[in-house]
């Protein structure tokens, strides 16, 4: 299988040569890796070309979005910045985040997965962050889903969910249109992957309304969004998020933001959501 890579890197000197190092060393090699350098004022570019200079299988794009690091948009421009360049005899199509350390198997466990299952159209490991001297899991999310710093898609899951929407957001909808069209998603419990950076670090305030916005746009209705709103809030350990989330969603409802999901997609996503939840309602009874 031939894996193709795109690295949205922005000011990322600090994290991009452990990252690149790591993708370097892998078991399975990827067939292409490119960096786009989106707006970066630091070295990340210069480093970057450092390693396009020693493996052929490495290129840059620059690129200038907004400066403001805001959640969804700035990092899915960039990825398609670096899709540009890219052909298409790829199999497997990745997104990866530029302050990542992969384990060396990474890719090769990836392509195992995809090859077990044809239905597999989505596979990833789990991001762990240092505390206190260890590595722990980085738990924001339910074990079945894949954290957007390292997506990997079959060639034609990608292509059916019409690739990736570039709002805040984008990393659940991929994974409820994969569904939608009837792929798998798959999770592997033992690729540890370390994240340097955790998630949210360096995003914009303005980003806290974001995510009540992004329940609106995805056509979850407010009941959806009510008990998403407090599991996301309290797996951050911070329930003031709760309101900041409600508020984001009423806010989306009352100026109309377009949704970017169809109706029929809608009625899907929302179908799916309850039934997850009656599941888990179900488990404590």
């Amino acid at each position: 299988m031939k894996i193709y890579i795109i690295i949205p890197a922005h000011n990322e000197e600090g994290f991009i040569t452990k990252t690149l190092d790591s993708l370097v060393s892998q078991t399975f090699l990827p067939e292409k890796i490119v960096v786009v350098n989106d707006n970066s004022t630091d070295k990340t570019r210069v480093i970057t070309n450092d390693y396009i200079n020693r493996y052929d299988f490495i290129s840059l794009v620059d690129t200038s979005s907004s400066s403001e690091h805001m959640p969804g948009s700035k990092v899915i421009n960039a990825f398609y910045q670096g899709l540009k360049t890219l052909d298409t005899n790829y199999d497997i199509i990745c997104k990866f985040d530029a302050d990542l350390i992969f384990p060396s198997n990474y890719l090769e466990k990836i392509v195992h997965h995809f090859n077990a299952n044809d239905q597999t159209g989505m596979v990833g490991g789990f991001c762990y962050i240092e505390k206190g001297g260890s590595w722990v899991l980085e738990n924001l999310t339910n074990k079945d889903h894949i954290r957007g710093a390292l997506k990997s898609y079959k060639k034609a899951c990608f292509e059916d969910i019409k690739g990736l929407k570039p709002a805040m957001g984008w990393d659940t909808i991929d994974e409820l249109l994969a569904q939608y069209h009837h792929w798998d998603i798959k999770t592997d419990t033992s690729l540890h992957v370390k994240h340097l950076k955790p998630t949210g670090n360096t995003y914009n305030p303005k980003a806290k309304y974001k995510q009540g916005e992004a329940f609106y746009r995805m056509r979850y209705g407010f009941g959806i969004t009510l008990i998403a709103s407090i599991k996301l809030a309290l797996l951050k350990k911070k329930p003031i998020l709760i309101s900041d989330y409600l508020l984001g969603y009423l806010k989306a409802k009352k100026s109309k933001q377009p949704y970017l999901v169809t109706k029929d997609e809608g009625i899907f996503i929302r179908k799916l959501r309850w039934n997850k939840i009656i599941k888990k309602i179900s488990k404590i009874k």
